[in-house]
């Protein structure tokens, strides 16, 4: 039997035994039990004439009784090794302390009021108010804790009807995207019956308030799999009192990764864009009447014959006005006339500069652009017709919020702005009288004054320049022995700006070093960066991330056994990659909601919307990069990877959890050193969506496992923490 067993097998055989009862300082206090049993198949699938063993394939059927029993046993691995580390609960209560204050999202106004969202602090999910004027005092408007107390059912995307009426909202089972839109009254609370389901975004009132525009998949043919892919969407409007059956079908799109509408101030016009990779499609209705209007009004796609992408800003009369990247990778405003119809062509408004427009709002009678300037925010104002008119000040160098709100009819914006530091903060700025207020600051029990974000720049493998930003004491020193966290994304052209977590100053205060990349991939420098890091191109995300971390060994920041890694979705793929490239750069890895099955992730749920970012694994030279990189594949029995946490959420119905659970299997297998391979699947709770308790659960897990690899001792906690 040990003739024929690996030298891997072995060597885990040695450390589950060497390991039991070991208490480690620094380390995980007893190195995990031994790994639960997993069955591996005999899938061999010859793609494009490489032959791809696919051994964990039975862990794709989620509710199979054989993977549900897994997925158990892998949580009570994880929980018991977890529970074991010194310092968690500490870390648990300073987390819980840190997550623990008020935080207010950027207000809108509607039928005369000011709505917003804000948590008190650790309420499951925040509460939806409303004020008339900015003296008044907040009335609660609903309050989801009361509908899900323990935050299990999703309750948001808040819309309230321009007659003020009405409230509608949508409510999922653990945050999934599919969700049912419910009704109530706001003048007395009273919950309605009707219900409109399979909703996915956008209530789009019209001004009278009879009804409301909505996007929502079609129903599954029969045999279809309830995970199978599908982009398929619709824009239907609904009647109020009618049953859903009788909804209007506007108009339909079979390859749309994602759709919404808006409609103009004054009632008169409805926009609806659907996103297809880096391009999209941008269409207009003509209503007619406000009051009485025309739902069954004909659509128009405008810029059809113009291929880019199209963000629609606002309609001020029939002027709409649109942020592009046609003929303009960092982006430019235009405006097109309405009257024009479809074959409306566009004037330059703002035109493109240097500085990348990430965001514009109409404000009165002012255009507010959020610029991009070395992934630090500026705001610059101009007017309709484009001639500068100044800038709005902004408290320091950091990053204005998502979004901006305002009205043509108002000359005051809401905006939001953040740093690594300091938490997010909504500011009120009146657009004629100059200056911003702080409306409804948080504060939160952290002191700041210590630490301190520098930008840096480092070089990639090809020479390309990529900026970095590196938060940490101010008395550092780099001595290479400082605990570090790097995180980036390096995707879909979103952009890392700085921005803050709660749990940034736990990890500060632990003496570490908070790291962010802001990788090719992103949107940091327009639309060329996006294309420098996707498709074929896709590695250099990857050689980007190992040179930020070659850069702050050889900067002494830090070393490998200090050195850990995290990312997000395409983060978590950043991260798969990472460590089967360069696993000798680090010392210990969380990936969560990764992609790490590059060959199959285009058959589950919205997967095939990303062919545009990765390229279809059915395309001959498209399957040889993702081959190339594809974390799964590229598992090596016999390898020492670092210690890794690999995080999933059982209602993740945008990157499903299977992809988690055969890495998880693939790592745990290949393993050949004593770094444990753990994974972790949160219930209820779904792609980007936890209860406050959910997340400072994960959070305090991922600390922990952290803390435990990297040999972080102790955690400093204020004296007046048990008063928190």
């Amino acid at each position: 039997m040990m003739a024929s067993a690996s030298r891997g097998a072995i060597l885990r055989m040695v450390w589950w035994i060497l390991s039991a009862g070991l208490v480690c300082q620094g380390r995980l206090a007893a190195q995990p039990s031994p790994y639960p049993a997993t069955r591996r198949g005999d899938v061999v699938e010859e793609i494009h004439g490489t032959r791809v063993a696919d051994p964990y394939r039975w862990l794709e059927r989620l509710d199979s009784r054989l993977t549900v029993e897994w997925v158990k046993a892998q949580n009570r691995l994880t929980r018991d090794s977890l529970k074991r580390i010194p310092g968690r609960e500490a870390i648990r209560r300073r987390l819980k302390s840190l997550w623990n204050y008020s935080r207010t999202d950027v207000p809108w106004r509607e039928a005369g009021r000011l709505f917003f969202v804000e948590n008190s602090g650790l309420r499951p999910q925040p509460v939806l108010y409303a004020q008339k004027s900015l003296q008044d005092r907040a009335q609660p408007v609903l309050d989801p804790n009361t509908i899900s107390p323990d935050g299990s059912v999703a309750i948001r995307d808040f819309a309230v009807s321009p007659d003020g009426r009405l409230l509608a909202y949508r409510t999922s089972r653990g945050g999934g995207n599919a969700g049912v839109i419910r009704l109530r009254e706001l003048s007395t609370g009273r919950s309605l019956g009707e219900v409109v389901r399979d909703f996915l975004t956008s209530v789009c009132w019209t001004l009278d308030g009879r009804g409301f525009f909505y996007i929502r998949r079609p129903a599954r043919k029969a045999g279809e799999p309830a995970d199978g892919s599908r982009l398929e969407k619709q824009l239907l409007y609904h009647f109020l009192a009618k049953p859903q059956s009788q909804d209007r079908l506007i108009h339909e799109w079979k390859d749309a990764r994602w759709v919404y509408c808006m409609r103009s101030e004054d009632g008169r016009f409805a926009i609806a864009g659907a996103e297809m990779g880096t391009e999209n499609e941008v269409y207009a209705a003509d209503l007619g009447d406000p009051m009485r209007p025309d739902v069954a009004a004909p659509w128009m796609r405008l810029l059809g014959d113009r291929k880019g992408f199209h963000t629609p800003i606002d309609v001020v009369g029939r002027t709409l006005y649109l942020r592009t990247d046609l003929e303009a990778p960092r982006k430019r405003v235009i405006a097109l006339d309405l009257d024009q119809g479809a074959g409306a062509r566009s004037r330059t408004i703002v035109p493109e500069s240097p500085e990348v427009i990430v965001d514009a709002v109409v404000a009165g009678d002012r255009l507010v652009v959020h610029y991009l300037e070395d992934v630090k925010s500026r705001l610059r104002l101009f007017t309709l017709d484009g001639k500068p008119d100044g800038e709005v000040a902004l408290p320091g160098i950091g990053a204005v919020g998502w979004p901006l709100t305002g009205q043509p009819s108002r000359p005051e914006l809401f905006y939001s702005f953040t740093s690594f530091l300091s938490p997010s903060t909504v500011y009120r700025c009146d657009l004629r009288a100059g200056g911003s207020n702080p409306f409804r600051p948080p504060r939160v029990p952290f002191d700041a004054s210590a630490y301190e974000t520098r930008q840096v720049f480092f070089t990639s493998k090809d020479g390309t320049r990529v900026p970095m930003f590196v938060t940490a004491a101010k008395a550092l020193k780099r001595d290479g022995a400082n605990p570090t966290f790097l995180t980036g994304y390096g995707g879909y052209g979103a952009i890392r700006e700085p921005g803050y977590e709660p749990d940034i100053p736990l990890w500060l205060e632990l003496g570490g070093v908070y790291v962010v990349a802001n990788l090719r991939g992103g949107g940091e420098y327009g639309e060329d960066w996006h294309r420098a890091g996707m498709l074929e191109r896709k590695q250099n995300s990857f050689d980007d991330f190992a040179a930020a971390a070659e850069y702050l060994i050889s900067e002494r920041y830090t070393a490998p056994g200090k050195l850990a890694i995290y990312g997000h979705s395409n983060g978590g793929l950043l991260i798969g990659a990472s460590i089967t490239q360069r696993p000798d750069l680090f010392a210990a890895a969380v990936a969560n909601a990764g992609h790490y099955d590059m060959l199959r992730y285009h058959k589950f749920t919205v997967g095939a919307g990303w062919i545009t970012e990765y390229g279809s694994p059915e395309d001959p030279t498209a399957f040889q990069y993702l081959r190339g990189y594809s974390p799964l594949h590229n598992v090596r029995s016999g390898a020492c990877y670092p210690a890794v946490l690999l995080l999933a959420a059982d209602h993740d119905d945008t990157v499903v959890p299977s992809h988690a659970y055969k890495f998880a299997a693939a790592l745990q297998a290949a393993q050949a050193c004593d770094r444990p391979i753990l994974l972790r699947v949160a219930t209820d709770a779904s792609h980007s969506y936890a209860s406050r308790q959910g997340q400072i659960a994960e959070r305090s897990d991922m600390w922990a496992f952290l803390t435990a690899r990297l040999g972080v001792r102790g955690l400093s906690v204020p004296r007046d923490e048990g008063k928190k």
